[in-house]
């Protein structure tokens, strides 16, 4: 993946994405795929449990079912955070697009309905942000949010 190709981020589309975000908590209804990572991957995925906002996007946190230290959630629908997921087959992808938010590259993929998933580049663990369609905008200020947590907790480097 080439990794200086990132997509511009406009000040002012971002500024407009973090006021047109809405203020609605989880309602434990969401459920998603628990990543199942090694041991040495796991704590550092407990240590970003820890550091992880209690709102992301103005959104609180409201966490999916099953209860998990490698699962966050924000709002309803929900922005999802998963850590010690599996390295994406679009990273090989030398055309693929990817974004710096604060410090910390993330992968970009458009997903089916128009909703983003974004997946850390050049840290040691795998952590993915999935925004729905009705939250996406710009995609990128949830990242805003999550960038100091991801950089406190997990270290650059290649995750194995």
């Amino acid at each position: 993946m080439n990794l200086l190709r990132h997509r511009p981020i406009g000040l002012p589309s971002l500024a407009l994405l973090l006021l047109a975000a809405g203020c609605s908590s989880a309602d434990g209804g969401t459920s998603v795929v628990v990543p199942s990572p090694s041991g040495s991957v796991t704590k550092l995925c407990r240590n970003l449990d820890e550091a992880l906002p209690s709102t992301v996007d103005d959104l609180d946190r409201g966490d999916p079912s099953p209860a998990s230290a490698l699962t966050a959630g924000w709002g309803n629908p929900a922005i999802i955070l998963r850590c010690g997921v599996e390295r994406p087959e679009k990273m090989s992808d030398e055309n693929a697009d990817a974004v710096e938010v604060d410090g910390v590259g993330w992968l970009l993929e458009e997903q089916d309905g128009g909703a983003f998933r974004f997946t850390t580049t050049l840290r040691r663990v795998y952590v993915e942000v999935t925004i729905p369609e009705s939250r996406a905008g710009d995609g990128v200020a949830p990242l805003v949010d999550l960038a100091p947590s991801v950089k406190k907790a997990i270290p650059e480097g290649v995750a194995d």
